[in-house]
């Protein structure tokens, strides 16, 4: 892409060109060289959308309320763009299909716009794509963006760092509180909810989170907001202005004192997203220089079978020049 082309499509996504902020999008998600190069032009015109992360095991319905937030903050007025991640599989029922597809009766409406990301196999790259897609939907002006992700493990709490705040959504009856504490979501929640509230139990997991946010180090507190433990059903709409208040109240606490806290955020937002490209062009440099996937599984066979060790292959591929054979 020459550069004139290139400033006319980051000129487009300031304007709120959906085309032209779909095309960088696909662009992102692709890992082209001249999505890279229009991040670079937009990254200057970012941080002036609120970020939200949803994240929780499957099934909780997560989309259902991601859908019932989409559709209560339109009525104000809002625009709203939603990247829905789905660490698996785009056919897994998650980032297309199953609860999702009620998010499509936004489609029509210019104020919402919706992105759908899945690892499709690659190396790295989930974290990286959302990141990227998050930066299109603010460069675009949107004014809140919601970031959906399907489970609670690694890759998802990453990209719920990237969140302001971040919703970590539980239903009654599922082992979630387990989940919790595997997973480390009590660290990375500002607010947490538990759907589905006219299942059996929804007042015993309330119950238990509280415990288990009570019973957290110190450490792991943020000084002045505890977060609070709301019971909602999405499907039927209850419990969401009460969600919407706490999302609002974590806001004004982020730009209080003269945004001092929502600037560490993105301090250690930052932080984390050098760390990841830095991570993701190291792997992507070395699987350049093993020649591909066969010969990742050449290496692997011989380190199972016992005639290398990992350490020393890895030492190798560092220390050889990128034209010297492999090891």
């Amino acid at each position: 892409m020459d550069d004139q082309k290139l400033v006319a499509l980051v000129d487009q996504v300031l304007q709120g060109d959906t085309r032209a902020a779909a095309r960088l999008m696909r662009d992102i998600d692709d890992q082209m060289p001249q999505a890279v190069l229009a991040l670079k032009r937009l990254h200057p015109h970012l941080g002036r959308a609120a970020v939200l992360g949803v994240t929780g095991s499957p099934g909780v319905g997560k989309s259902t309320l991601t859908d019932a937030l989409v559709t209560r903050y339109r009525r104000t007025g809002e625009t709203v763009g939603v990247v829905a991640v789905d660490p698996t599989s785009p056919f897994s029922g998650g980032a297309i299909l199953g609860d999702r597809i009620r998010m499509q009766r936004h489609a029509t409406d210019d104020g919402v716009f919706i992105r759908s990301l899945a690892t499709r196999g690659a190396f790295g790259g989930l974290t990286s794509s959302t990141r990227g897609v998050v930066a299109v939907m603010d460069a675009m002006g949107k004014d809140r963006i919601l970031v959906e992700t399907v489970g609670v493990g690694q890759d998802e709490v990453d990209i719920a760092r990237m969140a302001d705040t971040t919703v970590i959504v539980l239903a009654p009856g599922m082992g979630d509180d387990i989940q919790a504490i595997k997973a480390g979501i009590l660290e990375v929640g500002d607010i947490f909810v538990v759907n589905k509230m006219d299942r059996e139990g929804a007042a015993r997991t309330e119950a238990e989170l509280k415990t288990m946010l009570a019973m957290r180090d110190e450490t792991e507190r943020e000084s002045d907001w505890d977060p609070p433990v709301l019971l909602t059903n999405a499907v039927e709409g209850r419990g969401l202005t009460r969600l919407i208040e706490a999302v609002a109240r974590h806001r004004e606490l982020l730009l209080a004192d003269g945004q001092r806290r929502l600037q560490q955020r993105r301090t250690a937002r930052a932080r984390m997203e050098l760390v990841n490209l830095i991570q993701d062009r190291a792997l992507q440099e070395m699987y350049h220089r093993l020649g591909g996937q066969e010969q990742l599984d050449r290496l692997a066979q011989v380190i199972a079978e016992g005639r290398r060790d990992p350490y020393s292959v890895c030492e190798e591929l560092f220390d050889r020049g990128p034209d010297e054979p492999n090891p």
